[in-house]
């Protein structure tokens, strides 16, 4: 059986530790590690991944494209799949910064308490890389999304393009700043998920209580202040005036469930290409 070979390719300068950590544990004998990627560079390092081994083999060597930089990594993965031509490809894995797997886990924890089809929902930080994941996958399950931010244009412009992405999506923008542009955000959401900035306070605990149509509240910032204000980051499914609420810290265990089955994904052919749909896909076996 040949070596089960990951090229990890990085924006950031260094590689990162935590993304290599991962994909030993889920099983890669071999590790490739390239920081400071440019786009222009990609091609070569693909060929060298598709040239190397043939047939069968392929299905041995993947591509992961990591990092903290979402936007400069989105360019890679780009890269990445223009290179592959007919049978020569290998299978690539998107999840810079943690984006697609830790949006995979909210709104799989969302699920767990709220039909998603039909239900409304509110993504505070939504104009964030995390935070625009999170808005297409409940949306892609028939939610629909409210996208919080602090500036109507940016919120805009981040709902446009995710309905260019995903033409059936219900996308609205929600300025969320002000008690008041909160409270009308907020008016008939049943799901709540915090993907904003670490050390930033999005909702305050009185005034999230004083929704009574919610039933799921989700904060993925476990810096202090937290996202939701009178949620701890260890909180799983912990009931608080009829809501269902869920920390970082719980999320980021079923993140890093997810991270591994699909790193273990990759190598069961050489055509996978994981963003954050197929990664949500993957997650449902942790539902």
């Amino acid at each position: 059986m040949p070596a089960k070979i990951l090229l990890q390719l990085d924006p950031d300068d260094q590689p990162s530790v935590f993304d290599s950590v991962v994909a030993v544990d889920a099983g890669v004998d071999q590790l490739f590690r390239h920081g400071s990627v440019e786009p222009s560079q990609v091609r070569d390092l693909v060929y060298g991944c598709i040239f190397t081994r043939g047939g069968e083999e392929l299905r041995n060597t993947a591509i992961f494209i990591g990092g903290t930089q979402v936007g400069p990594a989105e360019e890679l993965f780009a890269q990445v799949k223009k290179t592959f031509f007919g049978p020569m490809r290998v299978s690539v894995m998107f999840d810079a910064n943690g984006c697609n797997t830790t949006a995979a886990a909210a709104v799989i924890a969302a699920s767990r308490h709220c039909e998603l089809q039909g239900a409304t929902a509110l993504v505070l930080g939504g104009t964030g890389p995390v935070g625009q994941r999170v808005a297409r996958l409940l949306a892609s399950a028939g939610s629909a999304v409210r996208v919080g931010s602090r500036q109507l244009d940016k919120s805009q412009a981040v709902c446009d393009r995710l309905q260019k992405h995903q033409p059936t999506g219900k996308f609205t923008p929600a300025i969320a700043k002000s008690q008041a542009e909160l409270d009308e955000a907020l008016a008939g959401v049943s799901i709540v998920i915090a993907a904003g900035a670490p050390g930033v306070q999005l909702l305050a605990a009185e005034q999230r209580r004083k929704h009574k149509t919610l039933r799921v509240a989700i904060d993925l910032n476990a810096v202090p202040p937290l996202g939701l204000e009178g949620i701890e980051v260890t909180d799983k499914a912990k009931e608080q005036h009829g809501v269902f609420c869920y920390g970082a810290l719980s999320i980021g265990g079923t993140k890093m469930k997810i991270h591994r089955a699909a790193l273990k994904k990759l190598f069961t052919d050489n055509k996978h290409v994981l963003d954050a749909e197929e990664i949500f896909a993957l997650g449902q076996e942790f539902k």
